[in-house]
């Protein structure tokens, strides 16, 4: 473990309360102390897992995994960027399942001819993101239909009602994979490619998790705030910053986990992470912030308005069950992966320009 990278934690500190620097500094430094920060907290987590067992590990992988994520999300929500955070979400699934599987095969296929994976897990991963990104896509099609099939757009249920609604069902269906993976099925899909016992003590585990969690809060806090600015004075779209940068600082870790793995071939963990993040996010992360602001009184909706990002959402997971279902991958294929996203991103940065 190096401690180096968490000299920006109070160094973004210091020139944000102390110093004061301008709005796209704030926003650089406190980006790159989230993702380092994510990092920590998804080590502490995967200790704290590792000690209580896979059931119960499961369920702190939920409740931590994408915890930085979140923080972020609901700062920008507070700020009344509810656009920016769809956008976010958006970006986290490109960004987990093409751009961090992409690296991850490519690093993890260089010197080697392929590399192979249990094909039926890597098949149940992806067909269930095929399912929820059908249902997360849901109000989007609503909303369309309303607007444009019935010329009226009232079908009998707002976009905020059914935004509740759809949350509640994935959430729902992931207790019921919680349930499925980690106790009835638990033998089936536990993974030969274990990460080994925990290294660090119960108080080291829960200081570390705590802690991460608290800095997250505070430099969440900075970046939203600076995040208009900084969209403005580089001349981006908060869409942009949204889908590229805000969603790479939440899932950092991810990314940075699954090549580790693919080097030393461990490609049904990379699978794990990858996909399983993307998972994460549409099953747990978005329908928790649509709940969550409610009660903060921000409501967000699930309605991506943008033709964009339904597309960017849908052709990931077609591309995903197309590279899962083989079995095996190699470096040029996710070559392909990262070209895919690369194409994405650049569509995303000039959409919103003048």
């Amino acid at each position: 473990m190096t401690f180096i990278p968490l000299a920006l934690v109070p160094l973004s500190l210091l020139l944000h309360y102390v110093v004061g620097v301008p709005s796209f500094v704030d926003f650089a430094l406190g980006a790159v102390a989230i993702a380092v920060l994510a990092d920590w907290t998804r080590r502490a987590t995967e200790q704290l897992a590792e000690r209580a067992g896979p059931t119960i590990g499961g369920l702190l992988n939920v409740s931590f995994g994408s915890i930085a994520e979140v923080i972020l999300a609901l700062f920008v929500l507070i700020d009344g960027q509810a656009e920016v955070v769809r956008a976010q979400l958006t970006g986290s699934i490109m960004g987990t399942s093409l751009l961090g599987l992409g690296i991850a095969i490519l690093v993890g296929g260089v010197g080697r001819e392929k590399q192979v994976f249990n094909r039926e897990r890597a098949g149940q991963l992806s067909t269930m993101l095929m399912l929820v990104v059908i249902a997360l896509l849901m109000p989007a099609i609503f909303d369309l239909t309303g607007r444009t099939v019935t010329h009226t757009g009232n079908l009998g249920l707002s976009d905020e009602l059914l935004s509740l609604a759809v949350s509640v069902v994935l959430l729902t269906l992931y207790g019921g994979n919680l349930v499925y993976t980690l106790v009835t099925h638990r033998d089936i899909f536990a993974s030969a490619d274990e990460r080994g016992t925990a290294d660090w003590s119960l108080p080291l585990s829960l200081g570390v998790l705590v802690g991460a969690t608290i800095f997250v809060a505070i430099e969440a806090e900075i970046v939203s705030g600076a995040l208009e600015t900084t969209a403005s004075g580089l001349h981006l779209s908060p869409m942009f910053l949204g889908v590229v940068v805000l969603a790479l600082v939440g899932t950092g870790g991810d990314l940075i986990a699954a090549v580790f793995f693919a080097r030393q071939d461990k490609m049904g963990l990379v699978l794990n992470i990858s996909i399983g993040s993307a998972i994460q996010i549409a099953l747990v992360v978005a329908p928790l912030l649509v709940l969550i602001s409610w009660a903060l009184g921000h409501p967000m909706t699930l309605v991506f308005s943008n033709p964009l990002q339904l597309f960017a959402i849908a052709s990931t997971a077609f591309i995903v069950r197309a590279i899962a279902a083989d079995g095996e991958t190699t470096w040029f294929e996710g070559l392909l992966l990262v070209g895919v996203y690369s194409l994405f991103a650049l569509g995303f940065f000039f959409v919103d320009r003048g």
